[in-house]
Parts: C-alpha cells; structure tokens; sequence
C-alpha cells in the first residue's frame, strides 16, 4: 500500500512571491514613465502574476521533485523501518532530511547489532560443536575399541562400557540444558510460583551437594545462624536448580579446603538477596560481562575437569531473569567469587 502524499505548498508560495514583486515593482516603474495605468490595473496583473507563477512552480516541482521523494518514501516504507513515520508524508525538504537522517541511524544501530549477533551465532555453534563432539568422539572410540575385540577381556569390557555410559550422560545434560535454556527463552517453560522457606531450602541443596564438597574437602556453610524461616514467593524447583548451579560451581574451581558460604539478606522491604561465595581460584575482570553467555569458557584451554554441560551459569541468569529479577557477579582472581540473586519476600501477615 503506497504512503499518503501530503502536498506543501510553502515553497512555491514564497518563489511565487519573490517573482511577483519584483516584476511588479519593474512593471510599475516602466509604465510610470510610458502609460498612464491606475493601481488597481497593477494590483490585478499582480495577483495574475502570482496566481500564473504559483501553478507553474508547484507544478514544475510536484512532477519533478516531490514525485521523486515520494518514491523514496515508499521504497523506504517496503524496508518496514520501525522509526520511518508511517502516517501522510510531508514534501518538506528539511522534514525529509530528517526522516532519512532518523531512518540511516536505525539502520547503522540495526547492521551492528546483526554484526556482533552473528560473530556471537558463529562462537555459539563453534561451541556447541566442540560440546557434542567430545563426548560422541569418546563414546564412539570406546566402542570401536570393544568391536575390535576388547569386548572379549571381562575388566576391560566393564571400564570401557562405563566410560562409555558417562559420555551418553554427558550428551543428555547438553541436550537437556539446551532445551531448557529455549524453553525460558521464547517463554514456553511456565513458573510455578509458590511460597516456601528460602533458608530450608539452601539447607536441603547443602545435604544434596555434602559428598562432592568433601571430595575437595570444600565446607558449606551459613554465614550465620538462621533461627526464624525466610518466605520467598518464586518457583521452588528452578531456584533450588538456581541454587545447586551456583554451588557446584563454586565447589568447581574452589580451592581444597576451601569454603563456600551462602548468606540471605533484607535488599529493600520486598527482596531479598541470596549471595553464594567462595574463596576459590576468581575470574579476571576480562570475563566477568561474557559469564553467562553460553558455553563461554573461562579457561580457554578447551579442557573440562569436571562434568556437566556448560550451560549451567546461563541457565541460572535464563531462571533468575525469567522471575524478573536481577543477577551479580563479582570476583577477583586469586581471591574468589559472589554471586548473587534477588527474590521477592512474602509479605508479612
């Protein structure tokens, strides 16, 4: 559908104008010196004259100007620019100038962002790739090993077999992950908010995580005791998923005998904050605003000492965001890590 031409006539009134007076003053003074003519003969050659000289220039200007800025007009409008006016289009020259100015911003912005989207699309499936095939390439050596006649030799069949099983679990928590991380993201994986004891539930995520802390002899701790329960409103599940991310990271890259704590605070009358810290090994500053992308690796080695899918510290920020509610990071390399998360409070009876 072709966009409403709105017509201006201002330019063609002062052109008009312009040349009227001044054949008018010309006019008058030569027939001054050779005829005897009355002002009212002038003043109607005058408005004659600019009548005549108004439908010239506008014509003249409709057909070769504001024709042609009327078809950049449209073939902007076929571009769908969101900051194009989509209302009656004006001819004014300045009011054009504008327009295209205001739409060449939005699509400079436009192009960069595509830009920076499609180096981080082209890390992401650089990552995602690196991911899969690991675990499919250790998979697959395994059993071609057992094929070739290791299935034979009973201990070697057994390890292999394991090893094998570990690979296939490796695949499941990426695809379940990933899965999980669109569902949050297009708005499919519904929250089930209810009210629960944030301070029973940390509890429960320290006895679930007590014998992979005393392998690196990590202790969980409190800050301090808490007495009295702490109501949250949030969805149960995918915090306590929130909180078990947050731990296992810490135990992770924390130091042997090292401590991970986790303290729950008043922030404003309705939230609170929930921080998780360690003195482990930090992350430098460089890293911090990628932490939470996909699969970002902080030790570019490429190597994972520990299992999961790389997609836990995403997942935490898809949860935390999908609750509207806010996520921190801060660190130091060397001396350790907080992260921490708000969640809105019950309100008292």
């Amino acid at each position: 559908m072709q966009t409403k031409f709105k017509r201006s006539y201002k330019f063609a009134i002062k052109t008009s104008l312009y040349i009227t007076v001044y054949i008018t003053l010309l006019m008058s003074v030569f027939l001054y010196h050779f005829y005897e003519f009355k002002w009212y003969q002038v003043l109607g050659i005058s408005v004659s004259l600019f009548v005549f000289c108004f439908l010239i220039i506008q014509y003249s200007i409709e057909r070769f100007i504001y024709k042609r800025v009327k078809k950049i007009y449209d073939d902007l409008t076929l571009l769908e620019s969101a900051n194009l006016s989509k209302g009656p289009i004006t001819t004014d020259m300045r009011t054009l100038k504008q327009e295209i100015d205001k739409f060449a911003r939005h699509k400079k912005i436009e192009i960069e962002t595509l830009k920076v989207r499609e180096e981080y699309r082209k890390e992401f499936f650089g990552n995602v790739s690196h991911e899969l095939k690991t675990p499919l390439f250790t998979v697959q050596g395994y059993i071609l090993t057992l094929l070739d006649g290791a299935m034979d030799d009973k201990n070697i069949r057994e390890k292999y077999l394991l090893r094998a099983s570990k690979g296939i679990e490796r695949l499941g928590y990426i695809v379940k992950d990933l899965d999980m991380i669109t569902k949050l993201e297009v708005g499919d994986l519904r929250l089930k908010i209810e009210i629960f004891d944030i301070v029973e539930l940390t509890r429960s995520v320290f006895d679930m995580l007590e014998m992979k802390a005393a392998k690196k002899k990590i202790t969980l701790t409190f800050d301090r005791d808490y007495l009295n329960p702490i109501m949250v409103r949030a969805d149960k599940e995918r915090i306590q998923q929130v909180l078990v991310n947050l731990v296992v990271n810490s135990l992770k890259y924390g130091n042997q005998k090292g401590t991970t704590e986790i303290s729950i605070e008043n922030l404003i009358k309705n939230k609170v904050i929930v921080r998780v810290t360690d003195n482990g090994e930090g992350i430098g500053k460089a890293h911090l605003p990628r932490l939470f992308e996909r699969f970002y690796r902080v030790d570019k080695s490429g190597s994972r000492k520990e299992g999961g899918s790389g997609l836990g510290l995403s997942i935490v920020k898809h949860i935390i965001e999908a609750h509207e509610e806010k996520i921190y990071v801060e660190s130091e390399y060397g001396v350790g890590s907080e992260f921490s998360f708000t969640l809105e409070k019950e309100k008292a009876e």
